[in-house]
């Protein structure tokens, strides 16, 4: 149904990983603060310089098993070197809605002379207004009341652009411009734009976008991709979650369906906590026929099937039996392998919350999972699984695993 793409397209959860976005960890981090940690959706604050060290060890292993690892920083400064780019991102960014009036000029001046590289740096890590050098600065600043808080930044920090799953997301040969749930978000999938526009790796490609754009709101449209699941056989799971709404959905689904880029979207309608703010944070794909599973929120999960009817319409079906076995129904498998967080009522809350669930494939039947997930990665292993282990401490703080901090942008299919 689907045409393999030699550059970008993910057509599986688990079919050879070949090349993938990543975001390493850095100034957004250094700006966490006990005052704004929240309001950035980080929990606790990083210890930063470990964190890019166990990043640097993610990316590692990752290249030592031949997969193509791109890194943000490193992606948005060579599209600022494309002079079109550098003028179309600061246009969008540098506005009286962000920078306040009376400190555009001014704000957008000193960015034009810093080189791409911490120009790059300053967009994901954030620009207080205190950052500000004097000869920039005007009487407006003085309207800046503390430079620490997060509705006082220039630019603010986008310290979630480490999880790079939920930005933007390729469905099979196509992908998708994220309206993220959270403002302190939003700024991200305007970077991803700029790349996808202009960077010279993109630029030239004829690439299916099938829903969002930056550019636009989209009110109660929310999606991110850390609820989406191209899993091969023309289906695709998304989280109906704390931040992926029912009104984006459909339209992503019929945006599939109009192109035949997809036949069914099995729609898993959760409960709306943090604990559980996306699919893949208690759900994910190990091998083509097994998943590890928080059964606690899982068996909770009432699937839905969407299919296309004439006239551009869905066809909504309430799905009789569980998640578990609507998703292996769906992939003409009898059933699915299940290894569910192990352990203790406490244990296994624990792991989860430690994203013990969220492990990335790399291949069938291999993952890379946090190493503080002792039960559930030797339950993984028992069940044939060769788990690659990444320190998870400091990573971690800001509630997502290896599943979260990458983005598939060319994965091979599985077969069905």
């Amino acid at each position: 149904m689907t045409q393999f793409e030699p550059n970008f397209g993910v057509y599986s959860e688990v079919g050879q990983l070949r090349r993938v976005l990543v975001c390493r960890p850095g100034l957004a981090h250094e700006r966490l603060t006990p005052l704004n940690n929240h309001d950035l959706l980080f929990d606790d604050l990083p210890w930063v310089d470990q964190a890019k060290r166990d990043h640097e060890d993610f990316v590692a292993k990752m290249v030592a098993r031949g997969i193509d690892v791109l890194e943000l920083h490193t992606l948005l400064a060579e599209t600022l070197a494309v002079p079109r780019a550098k003028a179309w991102l600061l246009d969008r960014k540098i506005t009286a809605n962000e920078v306040g009036r009376g400190l555009i000029a001014g704000t957008r001046a000193f960015l034009e002379t810093l080189d791409n590289v911490m120009l790059a740096e300053y967009l994901i890590g954030g620009l207080a207004a205190s950052e500000l050098p004097k000869e920039y600065r005007t009487d407006y600043l003085g309207l800046v009341r503390d430079s620490s808080g997060v509705n006082e930044y220039l630019m603010p920090p986008l310290p979630n652009t480490l999880y790079t799953r939920d930005t933007t997301c390729w469905i099979y040969n196509g992908m998708t411009y994220n309206s993220l749930y959270w403002p302190a978000r939003h700024d991200e999938t305007l970077l991803m734009k700029a790349i996808y526009l202009f960077h010279p790796l993109f630029a030239k490609q004829d690439i299916n976008i099938w829903w969002g754009d930056p550019e636009r709101s989209w009110g109660q449209a929310t999606f991110e991709g850390g609820d989406v699941m191209p899993v091969g056989n023309g289906v695709v799971l998304i989280g109906m979650s704390e931040r992926t709404s029912r009104q984006a959905i459909t339209q992503v689904a019929q945006s599939l369906f109009t192109a035949r880029a997809a036949e069914r979207v099995i729609v898993a309608a959760m409960p709306k906590l943090r604990a559980a703010m996306h699919l893949d944070t208690v759900f994910t794909f190990a091998d083509r026929d097994l998943v590890t599973v928080y059964p606690q929120i899982v068996d909770q999960i009432q699937p839905f099937s969407l299919y296309p009817e004439d006239n551009e319409q869905l066809k909504v079906v309430r799905e009789k039996q569980g998640f578990i076995p609507t998703v292996a129904e769906a992939l003409d498998l009898p059933k699915l392998r299940v290894v569910e967080t192990p352990g203790s009522l406490y244990t296994s809350e624990r792991q989860q919350w430690d994203s013990g669930n969220n492990v990335v494939a790399l291949a069938p039947g291999v993952v890379m999972a946090y190493d503080r997930n002792t039960h559930i990665n030797r339950a993984l292993q028992e069940a044939g699984v060769e788990v690659v282990t990444i320190a998870g401490a400091e990573l971690g703080r800001g509630r997502g695993g290896g599943h979260c901090m990458t983005c598939p942008i060319l994965r091979d299919s599985v077969d069905y």
